[in-house]
């Protein structure tokens, strides 16, 4: 039922630019959005030439993106709808697409993505997945697409066992490709000058949270850890950016708690690295993480980061060297967390030094984006010779390029980093 047909393949030396198309549902604003939208801005177009298809619409950032690069919409007209399978394989046939990446964990795009990708006989089939189980999972009919489907992108390396175990995905089509962000852009900047455009006091101490404003997020239970802050420092503030279902929810517990002098509700913002500068510490609070890329932007801008000990976070949180894993779901323990630091300045300010020096290490947006395009390049190699890539040869070219990355941003973007 699922025996791959690929086309005549040509080695990559005879041949012109891999045409990928990623495929989501939206693109609205978020973590694993963010991410893509550096991977279409940032691959070789000399190699490369990425296009974006998103079934529903565009939103937020597809309304920027498709100003950038190819982009597709309006494919998927409702939940019953199977004749998305029919436009979307004429749309990959007619872009001669040689590379579908599905974006997201199940849903229509990973199921729909795959399909079409099959029937156009598109030589590399993969799917990023970056959720932990609940809210979204791998559904059953996802599931039985695996045999089509050359690999499964983890984004660390304990995600990468969550799906094996967690959502059955095959071992042996299992790749790790590390978040990322853009060391240049997230840096250290004058905190002095970015409070005084958000109106908030040099002296008051702040910390804040980046996230959609999910249940998933727990945002309700951060306003409660809040709580017990102010109690002990009433000068302290929370910045909250981001927008989603849960708005009203922590609005009213700020009231409730008397709150609303010393929290922020901003929204969405286009001028994140900014906001961050104006914060003391990063704070995330929720019961289930895969890599967020908020953590590592923060990291990134010299901030130490308090979270909660789930997912992938301890492989980005070095725990009393670059920030403070706390026991999840306890708002004491995050209130703990997040006061000892705000008391103590400098050693805040040491693990904010380390953290910057961790992610230039191992978590840039190169090293990310390197990941995609040698996956990608990988799989069709091996297709052209008869085989399939294995995570482990897939892990062996990527070391090497991995040292020499973090050699190169070690030097010039940890020194560029420093306050400007």
């Amino acid at each position: 039922m699922f025996q791959r047909r690929r086309r005549r393949l040509v080695v990559p030396e005879d041949r012109g630019p891999f045409r990928v198309m990623f495929i989501h549902t939206e693109m609205v604003v978020g973590g694993a959005e963010t991410l893509l939208a550096e991977i279409l801005r940032k691959m070789d177009r000399e190699r490369f030439l990425p296009e974006l298809c998103c079934l529903k619409r565009f939103a937020e950032l597809g309304d920027v993106l498709k100003e950038e690069v190819p982009a597709f919409t309006g494919l998927l007209r409702n939940k019953f709808d199977v004749g998305v399978l029919h436009r979307l394989t004429g749309l990959l046939r007619e872009r001669r697409i040689d590379a579908v990446v599905t974006v997201g964990t199940g849903g229509d795009r990973m199921f729909w993505g795959r399909l079409a990708a099959r029937r156009a006989r598109v030589p590399v089939i993969l799917s990023a997945l970056h959720a932990t189980g609940y809210p979204v999972r791998v559904e059953r009919l996802n599931r039985l697409l695996a045999p089509i489907t050359d690999g499964f992108i983890a984004c660390a390396r304990s995600h990468s066992k969550f799906l094996v175990k967690g959502e059955k995905c095959p071992p042996d089509k299992v790749f790790t490709i590390w978040n990322g962000v853009d060391v240049n852009r997230f840096r250290p900047r004058d905190k002095g000058t970015m409070r005084a455009r958000l109106g908030i006091s040099p002296a008051a101490p702040v910390a804040g949270i980046v996230a959609a404003l999910r249940p998933e997020k727990q945002h309700v239970m951060l306003i409660e850890a809040m709580a017990r802050v102010v109690a002990r420092l009433p000068e302290a503030m929370l910045v909250v950016v981001g927008d989603g279902v849960e708005r009203g929810a922590i609005e009213a517990r700020v009231d409730e708690l008397g709150l609303g002098a010393n929290v922020r509700m901003l929204g969405t913002r286009h001028d994140v690295p900014e906001i961050l500068a104006a914060l003391d510490l990063k704070v995330l609070s929720s019961k289930m993480e895969a890599n967020p890329a908020s953590t590592l932007e923060a990291s990134a801008c010299g901030l130490p980061v308090v979270a909660p000990n789930v997912g992938s976070l301890a492989e980005t949180v070095v725990d009393g060297t670059t920030g403070i894993l706390c026991r999840p779901n306890d708002p004491a323990a995050l209130a703990d967390a997040v006061a000892g630091l705000l008391c103590d300045p400098q050693k805040a300010r040491s693990m904010g030094e380390a953290g910057r020096e961790l992610v230039c290490r191992q978590f840039s947006v190169e090293g990310m984006v390197r990941g995609y395009e040698r996956l990608i390049e990988g799989v069709y190699r091996a297709a052209c010779r008869g085989t399939r890539l294995v995570p482990e040869e897939f892990d062996r070219t990527m070391e090497a390029e991995r040292e020499r990355i973090a050699c190169e941003l070690t030097g010039r973007a940890v020194s560029a980093g420093k306050m400007s």
